[in-house]
C-alpha cells in the first residue's frame, strides 16, 4: 500500500500528535497510530535525541508506516531551546527524508506577539526557507499559537491570510477558548474560514471549550485535527485519543461539504 497524503483527501485527517524521545519510541508510536485509524503523523523534535536525528534515521521512520509525516520543532526543544536558525537544520533534514509537511512557525526568526512577525527581514528568511522545504519536495505549515488570547473569526482570518502570503500551503492557529463566547465564536471562525480560504486550514482551541471546537472541527471544513495515543502523566494539554476522534467522525453523519452536493 502506498503511502497516504495530507493534501486531496476525502476526509479531514486525524494525526497522530507525539513527542517521542527518540527513533524507537517514535517507530512504535507511529505504528500504535496506523493501528488506532489515523490517517498521518504529526511528530514533534521538541524531545528527540540528538543523535537520532540524521537523514538515515528520519528515513527509517517515515518507511516504518505507510502514512504521511509532518516534522515539528518549536522553541521549547530541550536541546536546541530558542536557537531558530538550528532547529530548521532538522527540520529540513526531515523534509530531504521524506516528511510530507514541515512546520514554519508564524514569528519565526523574530518571536512576536501572537506568533506572527510583521518584521520585513524575518519575513524574508521564512520565504527563503519555505522555498527550501518546497525544493527538498515537502510543504508547509504555518503556525501561531495564542492559547489564552481569544480572537474573532475576522482576526483569525486576516492572520491565516498573512501566513498563506509568506507561501505556506495548510493555514493553522490555536486560539484561546475559555468561554462560552469564545466557544461560539469559534463556530463561526470555522464557517467564515471555510467561505473564504482556498488553502486548507486548521484551527485550534485551547482551553475548556478546546474539545467542542477540535469534534466539530473537521464537520465545518477544518482539514486537520491532532490527537494522542494514549495519555502520559505529564500531559496537561489535552488532545481527544485517535480511537474517540475516529469514532465521532464515523458516527457524525454530516459535514459541511455535504451541502453543495
Amino acid at each position: 500500500m502506498g503511502k497516504r497524503s495530507f493534501f486531496n483527501r476525502q476526509t479531514p485527517a486525524v494525526a497522530l500528535l507525539c513527542n517521542p524521545e527518540g527513533l524507537n519510541q517514535a517507530i512504535a508510536l507511529a505504528m500504535s497510530a496506523e493501528s488506532d485509524g489515523a490517517d498521518v503523523v504529526a511528530l514533534e523534535l521538541g524531545q528527540f535525541a540528538l543523535e537520532d536525528r540524521t537523514p538515515e534515521k528520519f528515513r527509517a521512520l517515515i518507511q516504518s508506516v505507510p502514512l504521511p509525516f509532518m516534522f515539528i520543532d518549536y522553541r521549547n526543544d530541550r536541546f536546541l531551546g530558542a536557537d531558530d536558525e538550528a532547529r530548521q537544520k532538522f527540520l529540513l533534514m526531515g523534509a530531504e527524508a521524506g516528511a510530507e509537511v514541515i512546520d514554519v512557525m508564524g514569528d519565526l526568526y523574530d518571536p512576536s506577539p501572537l506568533e506572527l512577525t510583521h518584521d520585513p527581514a524575518a519575513i524574508a528568511k521564512q520565504k527563503a526557507l519555505i522555498e527550501q522545504i518546497h525544493a527538498a519536495g515537502a510543504k508547509v505549515i504555518m503556525s501561531s499559537h495564542m492559547t489564552t488570547v481569544e480572537r474573532s473569526a475576522e482576526e483569525v482570518l486576516a492572520h491565516l491570510r498573512e501566513q498563506s502570503s509568506r507561501g505556506a500551503d495548510i493555514l493553522k492557529i490555536v486560539v484561546g477558548m475559555d468561554t462560552e463566547a469564545a466557544m461560539l465564536e469559534g463556530v463561526r471562525t470555522l464557517l467564515l474560514l471555510h467561505k473564504e480560504l482556498e488553502k486548507p486550514f486548521v484551527f485550534l482551541g485551547a482551553g475548556r471549550y478546546n474539545r467542542f471546537i477540535r469534534y466539530i472541527g473537521p464537520t465545518l471544513g477544518a482539514a486537520i485535527e491532532f490527537a494522542v495515543h494514549d495519555y502520559l502523566p505529564a500531559m496537561t494539554y489535552r488532545q481527544p485519543t485517535i480511537r474517540s476522534f475516529k469514532g465521532v467522525l464515523e458516527n457524525f453523519h454530516w459535514n459541511i461539504d455535504d451541502l453543495k452536493a
